[in-house]
C-alpha cells in the first residue's frame, strides 16, 4: 500500500499563520467559518482574503456537490486523478475517500492510488475519465478531440464532459495553490479540530449516497 497516496487520513500545516478568532476580520472569520473546512488551517489561510475564499467555496460546491450530471462519484474521481498526478497527497486522500464512497469501486481507486494514472481499470468508462482528467491536469492543450470521443462512447453527453472538465480543472488548480502554500502530515493532536471536519464531511456524504 502507498504511504504516499492514501484513502487515510491526512493533515496539513500552512507555511504562514492562518486566520484564527483572534486576528481575523468579522469578514475573514465569516469566510473560513461557512466555507467546506472550517477547521482546516488552509481555508483558514485563504480567509487572508475573504472575498477569495467566499467565491472558491461557492465553486467548490457548485461542481461537486449533488445535482444533475454525472454522478458525484465519477466527479470525485477526475478530483482524485488531478490530485494523484499533481503530486496532492491531502486532497488525494479527501477525495479518493469519496470515490470510494460514492463508486463504491475501493479495489479501482486503490490501483490508481498504487500505480498512478496508467494503472489498469476494468471499467471503461473510468479509463475514459481518467485519461481525459489526466491530459487536463497535465497541460489543457493535452485534451484532445480522441478524449472526447472516448468519452461520448461510454455514455457521456456534452453536459457530462462539462462536469469532468470543471471538477478537474477546478483540482488541477486547487493543488497547486495548496501544495505552494504549506505541507501535508500525519494527524497529531494539534489537527483535532481539522480531522473532525474532515470525519464530519465524510460522514455526511456516505449518509447522502443514495441520494447522489
Amino acid at each position: 500500500m502507498s504511504t504516499r497516496f492514501t484513502t487515510a487520513e491526512r493533515a496539513w500545516h500552512a507555511w504562514i499563520e492562518p486566520v484564527g478568532p483572534e486576528t481575523g476580520s468579522a469578514e475573514q472569520i465569516n469566510a473560513y467559518e461557512t466555507s467546506v473546512w472550517p477547521d482546516s488551517p488552509y481555508f483558514r489561510l485563504l480567509a487572508w482574503h475573504p472575498e477569495g475564499l467566499s467565491t472558491r467555496t461557492a465553486l467548490d460546491r457548485a461542481i461537486f456537490l449533488a445535482r444533475p450530471g454525472i454522478p458525484r462519484g465519477e466527479r470525485e474521481l477526475a478530483a482524485t486523478v488531478a490530485s494523484r498526478l499533481n503530486g496532492c497527497e491531502l486532497c488525494t486522500s479527501v477525495h479518493s475517500r469519496f470515490t470510494v464512497t460514492f463508486t463504491g469501486q475501493p479495489d479501482a481507486v486503490e490501483r490508481l492510488l498504487e500505480q498512478g494514472v496508467d494503472a489498469d481499470f476494468d471499467d471503461p468508462r473510468w479509463r475514459a475519465i481518467v485519461d481525459a482528467a489526466a491530459a487536463l491536469t497535465a497541460s489543457p492543450p493535452r485534451f484532445g478531440a480522441h478524449h472526447v470521443r472516448a468519452l461520448v462512447e461510454v455514455g457521456l453527453s456534452r453536459a457530462d464532459i462539462q462536469d469532468v472538465v470543471e471538477a478537474t480543472a477546478f483540482f488541477a488548480w486547487a493543488n497547486r495553490l495548496m501544495m505552494s502554500l504549506g505541507e501535508p502530515a500525519q494527524p497529531e493532536a494539534e489537527d483535532a479540530e481539522a480531522i473532525a471536519n474532515q470525519r464530519a464531511a465524510d460522514a455526511v456524504a456516505a449518509g447522502g449516497v443514495g441520494a447522489a
